[in-house]
């Protein structure tokens, strides 16, 4: 298997990776102590064009394709998952669907500024007893004359207690199942919407989470986020592929982080007389890390390469987001073993990662349905 990056995406993959350790990794423990979202780092995410590295250059993209996009969020996880994430988010879930369905005067007003870190985009999918199950989903719309009505609770939105415009999933009709559900357009500011509180996390923690409510909320019909009902699922799966590989990057970005200051500290923490990474026990994790990393980035850009060729690789793109973010719990694991007592110490980035890592097992499918899906894909009469 060869991987071979363009050289625009090798100067693109260094450019960030300046700003990450010029602008973020310094003030990076602050942020994450702060829990609040990064309005300063957004707005420059925006000003830099990372918001619209997948979009074409009539909304005020560049472009650059799949493949940039994971060499983005690598990169930045790399610096700061919760950044990672509000990044990612911004890039695709939170802003994808206007892009695709949204009006034109949509794409003026909220898609437009979004890419230019102006506007704040948020993807409004689970529900309180509904993740991977689609189909059990209770946020109702049913259409009253000239607009559509929506009732529920949301949970999990990522970015939604800042969020300007949500991508919401709901049903016409439970007794339909995923052929019932579609994604509509809503504003921050619309009568019956409620924004609750940023939710407390063990990890990501300056990445701001929390709660959407619908009480009888009344939208336009051309906020229907879709050709016509009941193909929420289909337009969904359109980029299900996507949030894995993305998801696949921000873990290897995290394993690389938990990596390198490993490696850097077992030449400077000394026992019994030499640095520690004289001793093959020690070797062994950075082994097994650098093992893990390395086949993480096959997995993760072999995949990407394939969405950026047109093809929409259902099993492999499982297979990078199952393996990359259980090797980046596995890299952050061993850090922590390394550092010993440091790992556990909070002036130190190690336990940041080990916490931060236990999000990415999460988001995209978990690794129990992950395995469903690859399972059922590999074992074919």
């Amino acid at each position: 298997m060869e991987l071979t990056f363009t050289e625009e995406q090798n100067l693109f993959r260094q450019s960030v990776a300046e700003f990450i350790k010029r602008e973020v990794i310094p003030k990076a423990d602050e942020q994450d102590e702060s829990g609040e979202f990064a309005w300063d780092w957004f707005r420059r995410c925006g000003e830099l064009g990372y918001f619209g590295v997948r979009y074409p250059e009539e909304v005020g993209g560049s472009d650059a394709g799949f493949t940039a996009y994971c060499i983005l969020c690598e990169e930045i996880a790399r610096g700061l998952m919760s950044l990672g994430l509000t990044v990612a988010m911004q890039c695709m879930m939170g802003t994808d669907f206007v892009f695709r369905f949204g009006t034109p005067e949509h794409k003026k007003r909220l898609l437009k500024p979004a890419i230019r870190g102006e506007k704040v985009g948020a993807f409004a999918l689970t529900e309180p007893n509904a993740g991977s199950d689609l189909g059990g989903i209770r946020t109702t719309v049913k259409r009253d004359g000239d607009s559509y009505i929506l009732n529920g609770t949301k949970l999990w939105t990522t970015s939604s207690p800042v969020a300007d415009f949500f991508t919401v999933l709901a049903t016409r009709d439970r007794d339909l199942g995923v052929k019932g559900v579609d994604f509509y357009l809503v504003e921050k500011g619309t009568p019956g919407l409620t924004l609750g509180k940023n939710i407390k996390k063990l990890g990501t923690r300056g990445s701001v989470i929390g709660e959407v409510s619908f009480e009888d909320c009344r939208i336009p019909l051309e906020n229907l986020l879709g050709d016509e009902q009941g193909t929420g699922l289909k337009n969904l799966q359109h980029i299900l592929a996507q949030i894995r590989v993305m998801t696949g990057a921000l873990g290897l970005g995290l394993a690389r982080a938990a990596y390198e200051a490993s490696l850097q500290y077992t030449h400077e923490r000394e026992a019994f007389g030499r640095p520690i990474g004289k001793f093959q026990v020690i070797r062994h994790k950075l082994a097994d890390m650098a093992m893990d990393i390395h086949a993480s980035h096959l997995l993760v850009y072999d995949t990407a390469f394939r969405i950026d060729k047109g093809e929409r690789p259902t099993k492999e793109s499982a297979m990078a987001k199952l393996f990359a973010t259980e090797a980046a719990n596995r890299c952050a694991d061993e850090a922590t073993r390394i550092y010993a007592s440091y790992g556990f110490a909070m002036e130190y980035p190690i336990q940041r990662y080990y916490r931060d890592a236990r999000f990415l097992l999460l988001g995209g499918g978990t690794s129990e349905l992950l395995r469903n899906i690859i399972g059922a894909d590999v074992w074919k009469k």
